[in-house]
């Protein structure tokens, strides 16, 4: 890239240096042009009919001031002879036929010359183009050596920032190495310019910050897995072990194996969520999403759980009930609802009040459940959408600590975000969604 745009620099200044010269060669040229007709135009002013003295000593006044090598003036009678002038007839190699012309003489050098009448005889001026050329010669020089500092220090720039975008590249892969030994805190350190390379390295850290979540994430997750699921493949294993032991001993082994079969179906259903978290994650159906109206769903959650609140002592109601329409998977989006409102009913004391509502704003449509029942810790919060994480005084009630997480995926898989908050007293739990924008 260094040598790219270097090559470019000095191609461009090698343009414009030739452009420059040609314009001032042309000028200066143009200015002996018209030095050499007005010199013409002065001398040949002096000629009248009646007496040709006055033309004739004009010619020998400047004849006598000027140097041959430089200035040529000749003035000719009618049959060419010399009536003045510092240069004999034969100076020039031939008459042409046109006033003004560029000649070499034999005097030596290139002249340009002024060539007309004047009454029955010829007055000649020509001056050398030596000035002119050694302006452009000493231009030339100025403009070559002009080229050498440029060329030099657009390679030494150029050199120079290679270097440095380079040194920057450079940390960039050695990073993305570290990482890939495994060395997930290793991030680019950036150079504080703001730059391009700058926002690429902060891009990358991003990316690594969210890998070594990921990576924390399964880290974690398969810790509670190896903890949670100790518990009951160990009464899975114990009742089995139960069972053979009332058959040696020719007891009936119902009881056992159904305690089995039901340990076998908690497990069951604890991997299964763990699935389907996994295939939410992936973006899974995504494809399936269609315009869905919050809120007769909610009315459809009410509807169906309102009964069962009651039967546990509680109560479910909705309030704050309009249209809002989002984008999304009807599936996951009611298996949300469900789970928020199952998790209140599940962990909430009798005579717990639940409550859906629903309001939009411009550009987003907030669902909120919430109970006044003991809540969660503050401290706690974050952690509950863990997978299998549980609160120590939850650890006695059905589930598998899953349920959260669930909800969570399901928020991220539809671009909506979720926070648990203080109901003073109880919990709330607000899902934001973006409204769809043609329902």
């Amino acid at each position: 890239m260094a040598v790219t745009f270097t090559t470019l620099f000095v191609v461009t200044f090698l343009v414009t240096e030739f452009v420059a010269f040609e314009l001032m060669r042309a000028e200066l040229i143009a200015r002996l042009h018209r030095s050499v007709n007005d010199t013409w135009a002065a001398i040949a002013s002096n000629y009248d009919e009646s007496d040709r003295n006055d033309i004739i000593n004009a010619t020998k006044t400047y004849a006598s001031i000027s140097d041959p090598r430089d200035r040529i003036f000749l003035l000719l009678d009618a049959q060419d002879r010399v009536l003045a002038g510092n240069v004999s007839a034969s100076a020039f190699p031939q008459k042409p036929n046109k006033r003004a012309y560029n000649v070499h003489l034999r005097t030596g050098g290139r002249f340009y010359v002024v060539n007309d009448l004047v009454g029955g005889g010829r007055l000649i001026v020509a001056f050398s183009f030596a000035d002119t050329e050694e302006l452009e010669t000493i231009a030339g020089m100025s403009l070559a050596w002009a080229l050498v500092v440029v060329v030099a220090t657009a390679l030494l720039g150029g050199y120079w920032l290679g270097q440095r975008v380079q040194e920057r590249l450079d940390r960039i892969a050695g990073t993305m190495h570290e990482v890939s030994l495994g060395k997930l805190g290793a991030r680019v350190l950036l150079s504080g310019k703001d730059d391009d390379i700058d926002m690429v390295s902060q891009q990358i850290n991003a990316a690594l910050e969210r890998l070594a979540g990921l990576v924390e994430s399964m880290r974690q997750v398969s810790v509670d897995i190896a903890h949670d699921l100790k518990t009951p493949l160990n009464r899975l294993r114990i009742s089995l072990e139960e069972a053979v032991e009332e058959a040696e001993q020719g007891r009936s082994v119902s009881d056992s194996l159904r305690d089995a079969i039901l340990e076998g179906h908690r497990l069951n259903k604890t991997f299964e969520a763990l699935l389907r978290i996994a295939q939410l994650e992936a973006g899974a159906r995504r494809g399936r999403f269609a315009g869905i109206d919050l809120g007769e769903m909610l009315a459809d959650v009410e509807d169906i759980y309102a009964d069962v609140a009651e039967d546990d002592g509680k109560s479910l109601s909705m309030r704050h009930t309009e249209s809002a329409w989002i984008s999304g998977d009807r599936e996951f989006l009611m298996q949300m609802f469900v789970n928020l409102v199952e998790n209140a009913i599940r962990h909430c004391p009798e005579g717990t009040s639940i409550q859906l509502s629903l309001r939009k704003s411009p550009k987003t449509a907030i669902v909120e459940v919430a109970d006044n029942g003991p809540g969660i810790p503050t401290e706690e919060r974050d952690k509950v959408f863990r997978r299998l994480y549980r609160l120590e005084k939850s650890r006695t009630t059905p589930g598998n600590g899953l349920g959260l997480s669930l909800v969570q995926v399901v928020a991220d898989l539809h671009g909506a975000t979720i926070e648990l908050r203080d109901n003073k007293p109880g919990l709330s739990a607000v899902v934001t969604f973006p409204l769809l924008a043609d329902p």
